[in-house]
């Protein structure tokens, strides 16, 4: 079950999102620093091969830990991390998009990180006061010099993605989306038939979708699963362009949201958890 991302960067469809190993609002370190560097083994053990992070996470938190961890990476590991945001403090985002600010966090990535080239670089939101192609285009910029590999973009609608492939080729959108939160469904539909991979945030919500009796609830209990396993299961059905992140800061919680991966969904299942 993989994903070429671009077109030739293979990845497993089910992935990892480090921005739970951070402390309160995404904000320092987190309560068990041990915990967070097993999370990381672990899921690479599993056959995570997509890890997701940013220099916001922390900041630079989550990078800490990834190189601690995993550094010298795996062959097959894509790390994927983001710029655009300036914290200013717990729970506290800015988007800042002016180009020496994204180049400066681009080369903090690689430093952190102990990288020579980001195979995966998203823009992390974009920001409104500058003009998209400055941004973009140092992001190019980065690409061209074999800093970057490819490039995505976070947060945004049909209209904008479609005008940031003027300006260079997207590989990849990250967009809040789960079974619950389905806003995004066109640039999902959009993301699928252009050839961009599609990550969904925040994947694993459920609600009021998982009381007793629902149809995920009752798709659960055939496959002796949790609401969430199936909420993963869903998300890979639904699309193949789909690569879920869920992230954990727990190796318990990591195991069993990576079993979801495991779950096959028959039409069925499928058509009435969708409804």
């Amino acid at each position: 079950m993989t994903y070429l991302i671009g077109g030739d960067l293979p990845v497993n469809r089910l992935g990892y999102g480090a921005m739970q190993l951070t402390g309160p609002g995404v904000w320092g370190d987190p309560s068990d620093p041990g915990e967070a560097v097993r999370v990381l083994r672990r899921a690479v053990e599993l056959g995570v091969t997509l890890i997701d992070t940013a220099d916001s996470y922390g900041p630079f938190v989550a990078d800490r830990f990834i190189r601690e961890a995993l550094h010298p990476y795996p062959a097959d590991l894509v790390i994927a991390t983001k710029v655009g945001f300036t914290r200013g403090g717990p729970g506290v985002w800015t988007p800042l998009g002016r180009p020496e600010y994204l180049r400066q966090q681009t080369e903090l990535n690689l430093r952190h990180l102990g990288l020579e080239r980001i195979d995966l670089l998203q823009l992390h939101r974009i920001d409104p006061s500058v003009p998209l192609a400055d941004q973009l285009g140092e992001l190019v910029a980065l690409r061209q010099e074999g800093k970057v590999r490819h490039i995505g973009l976070s947060e945004v609608s049909v209209a904008q993605l479609a005008e940031a492939r003027e300006i260079a080729p997207i590989a990849t959108v990250q967009n809040y989306y789960n079974l619950v939160h389905r806003e995004h469904e066109d640039v999902l539909d959009y993301a699928e038939a252009n050839g961009i991979g599609f990550i969904p945030f925040f994947p694993l919500a459920t609600g009021n979708l998982a009381r007793p009796g629902s149809p995920l609830d009752q798709a659960a209990k055939a496959h002796e699963a949790t609401p969430s396993q199936l909420a993963l299961a869903w998300l890979l059905r639904r699309s193949p362009a789909m690569l879920p992140i869920p992230g954990t800061s727990k190796v318990a919680h990591l195991e069993e949201n990576l079993a979801g991966g495991r779950i096959s969904l028959s039409d069925e299942e499928f058509a009435a958890v969708s409804a």
